[in-house]
């Protein structure tokens, strides 16, 4: 038999409407791969691409013979609405090498799923419509996506089986890229083509509620998992999509995806069960933030156990800048003490600190260049403190728990500064703090904080969960890109009526 020839692609992007565009350079200096270069990184020990792909990739070697034909995959941190020729070159790209490589048997796409052109509110459906064009009806096209995705119909209608991660913090990158591999290998000794079914709700959460280890959004997908376990392998797949709300699109909206081996109907039933069961639990999508006060209060109280803050509204992870000073500054107000604060986003003070050396103090300028006239940066204000060099550190990592084990990180000049009772980490590259490594690597020593702040919405309840339980976990209400407060946020394009911002939304319609 022949092996199977499987082209390899994507374009990975999470867009905040509200923040700047996503450049060319944004991809470059995070994820710019085609053809032989794409293949060797992801078959490196640690490599710097998504794990997803990477575990593709390995579950294909693994699994017997197979011709890769790798096209391109771009990634970006996450950021605002791409530009169009950015997201077109990827494409065409994408498109040239599989018309050179000729007819394959599949394709396997890595993107994230909520992504936003200047020109389409759905690129990533774009993207898929336009390799559809290429290899034509009969060939398999399967995706991986985040959870956060924005599913579109122009998405489903391209493709034979996409996949969601299961998990938020993400941890399971490898199970589904592992997953997609095996089904597809499925599909190709069936000869059978699968069925997806698709029911979107009114229901526009913010991220802060959809984390799989708690009600309501984890219950929505462990009975998912327990219903498709009951099916005995009619279905091949079900993914709960939570949406990305920042990317303010027609798109947004609580997905349902049920995907069956090859019968319509059975997809179909568990999908609107899951979506009525969804819809039942809409009023528990809302949740309440700790704010400033009451986190500088617990901060500066003496008897309690060590506490870890997620600074909510600037989470690197969905577009915030990673340099808003609110927190920092009412934290320093205060007097607290014993805190480890990371990573602020300032590569002027990055670049200064080295230039000051380990020992030596200075006068730290957080913001030194921002324009807060900008509406994306009108939160990035300055702030200025006597500062230590505690440490020095190139960025260069490999993560060691959580969403970014086992991936290398380039982080670059980065600093350890001790401003008072507080140690501020300073990076160079706009990365949320995830991974105890933000710290380790200057030397930090996690269990010696009262008081732990995370520029991270929520993947740092993974990487952290060593030091902190569940209730030591507290989301502050800060201003910035990711605050996750629905009426303070000009929307534009999401669909309406929707839960939550408007009570007595109804569906069905």
């Amino acid at each position: 038999m022949t092996p199977p020839k499987i082209a390899l692609l994507g374009a990975i992007l999470e867009s905040n409407r509200f923040a700047p565009p996503a450049e060319l350079v944004d991809f470059t200096s995070l994820t710019w791969l085609a053809g032989d270069a794409l293949l060797s990184e992801a078959r490196a020990t640690t490599p710097r691409l998504a794990t997803e792909f990477a575990a593709f990739v390995r579950a294909m070697d693994a699994t017997g013979d197979w011709t890769p034909v790798p096209c391109m995959l771009a990634a970006s941190h996450p950021a605002g609405p791409v530009r169009k020729a950015v997201i077109e070159e990827v494409i065409a790209t994408s498109e040239d090498m599989l018309r050179a490589a000729g007819p394959v048997d599949a394709v396997y796409i890595c993107n994230h799923g909520a992504m936003v052109a200047e020109h389409d509110h759905d690129p990533d459906g774009l993207l898929m419509s336009r390799i559809r064009g290429v290899v034509g009806p009969d060939v398999p096209i399967t995706a991986t996506l985040d959870l956060h995705a924005n599913i579109s119909q122009r998405m489903v209608e391209a493709c034979d089986l996409i996949v969601g991660y299961r998990t938020n913090p993400h941890v399971d990158q490898i199970e589904r890229g592992e997953e997609i591999a095996f089904s597809l290998r499925r599909i190709l000794a069936s000869g059978v083509r699968p069925k997806i079914a698709h029911v979107k709700l009114p229901l526009v959460p913010a991220s802060v509620t959809l984390l799989s280890a708690e009600h309501p959004y984890g219950t929505l997908i462990d009975l998912g998992q327990r219903r498709q376990a009951e099916y005995r392998g009619a279905i091949l797949n079900v993914s709960v999509f939570g949406n990305f709300l920042f990317s303010d699109t027609p798109d947004n909206g609580l997905s349902i995806l049920v995907t069956a081996r090859e019968h319509e109907g059975v997809a179909n039933a568990l999908a609107v069960e899951l979506a009525d069961m969804a819809w039942s639990l809409r009023k528990d999508f809302v949740r309440q933030l700790t704010s400033i006060e009451e986190a500088v209060a617990i901060s500066s109280g003496q008897d309690r156990s060590p506490v870890i803050f997620s600074d909510a509204g600037d989470n690197p992870g969905g577009g915030g800048s990673g340099r808003t000073t609110e927190l920092l500054a009412a934290l320093h107000a205060a007097g607290v003490s014993n805190c480890l604060f990371g990573s602020f986003c300032d590569p002027e003070l990055a670049s200064e600190a080295h230039r000051v050396g380990v020992g030596d103090r200075f006068k730290a300028r957080f913001n030194r260049s921002c324009d807060t006239r900008v509406s994306w940066a009108k939160w990035d204000l300055p702030f200025e403190a006597d500062a230590e060099v505690l440490a020095l550190h190139d960025g260069d990592v490999v993560g060691e728990r959580g969403m970014t084990a086992g991936r290398r990180l380039a982080l670059g000049p980065s600093a350890a500064l001790r401003i008072g009772g507080i140690t501020v980490v300073v990076i160079s590259d706009r990365t949320q703090t995830a991974d105890p490594v933000f710290f380790h690597m200057l030397g930090l020593d996690i269990t010696s904080a009262r008081t732990v702040v995370v520029k991270s919405r929520g993947h740092f309840r993974a990487g952290f969960s060593n030091w902190f339980s569940a209730n030591e976990v507290f989301e502050v209400d800060t201003g910035g890109l990711t605050s996750p407060v629905h009426d303070r946020w000009p929307f534009t394009h999401l669909p309406r009526p929707n839960y939550p911002m408007d009570e007595d939304t109804a569906w069905p319609g």
